[in-house]
């Protein structure tokens, strides 16, 4: 299992709407025609287990839900968890890290809409920044693909 980070995504700017703090925060997770993470840190195709992080929301953010959007279907198989993981690598006992968060698996291999598909989980306030995650399952990448996730929730700010 490798871990793949996208170029930039510690530095990525997200903006809000210009009233009030509902905000929707978009990151986007593309692959070559050799299923290669374009914009990444990886030289190979993204594989099985791969642990892809596709950008950070921000400390103080209160997740609410999340969309996938997948325009481009990848490699046939191909599924992923979503969820998030601490960028300083500490979990948190209030609000732990969680993998599949939003999706315990997500179909990449057809294009579609996907709402957050897990059940059970409330909505949690980030105590710090954290990466917007996919774990890789299903089958390694080998085409082109193409998946803009959406996390939708209020910004609080980090306090």
């Amino acid at each position: 299992m490798a871990t793949v980070t996208k170029t930039g995504a510690k530095r990525a700017q997200q903006f809000s709407a210009p009233y009030g703090n509902r905000t929707a925060l978009e990151f986007s997770f593309t692959t070559n025609a050799a299923g290669v993470m374009e914009d990444s840190d990886k030289a190979t195709a993204v594989a099985q287990a791969d642990k892809v992080r596709i950008g950070v929301i921000p400390a103080g953010f209160r997740i609410h839900d999340g969309l996938g959007i997948v325009s481009d279907a990848f490699t046939a198989l191909t599924t992923a968890k979503v969820g998030f993981e601490y960028v300083d690598g500490v979990d948190d006992s209030d609000v732990p890290q969680d993998d599949d968060y939003f999706a315990a698996a997500l179909t990449t291999h057809t294009a579609g809409r996907y709402r957050a598909a897990n059940t059970g989980v409330k909505p949690v306030t980030l105590p710090k920044d954290a990466y917007l995650i996919l774990t890789v399952a299903g089958a390694d990448h080998a085409a082109a693909g193409r998946l803009d996730y959406i996390v939708e929730g209020i910004d609080k700010g980090n306090s």
